[in-house]
């Protein structure tokens, strides 16, 4: 079971993995949320559907 000091832990690691591109290349990161903005709806629906998908799956293999 997940406590709370794994969910904060978790919580950390993922705005420190977010922070590194913008922090290392901050235009790159813009021209990318351009492009981003340009895409339809069920484009970025499908898009965070597989990234859902392949963090279940890696916490899964972690966990078990």
């Amino acid at each position: 079971m997940i406590n709370a000091s794994d969910l904060f832990a978790a919580l950390a690691l993922m705005l420190v993995i977010e922070g590194i591109i913008p922090f290392l290349n901050p235009g790159g990161l813009r021209r990318t949320l351009a492009l981003l903005a340009q895409l339809d709806d069920r484009s970025l629906r499908i898009g965070g559907l597989i990234s859902m998908l392949a963090g279940v799956i890696i916490l899964y293999f972690v966990r078990n």
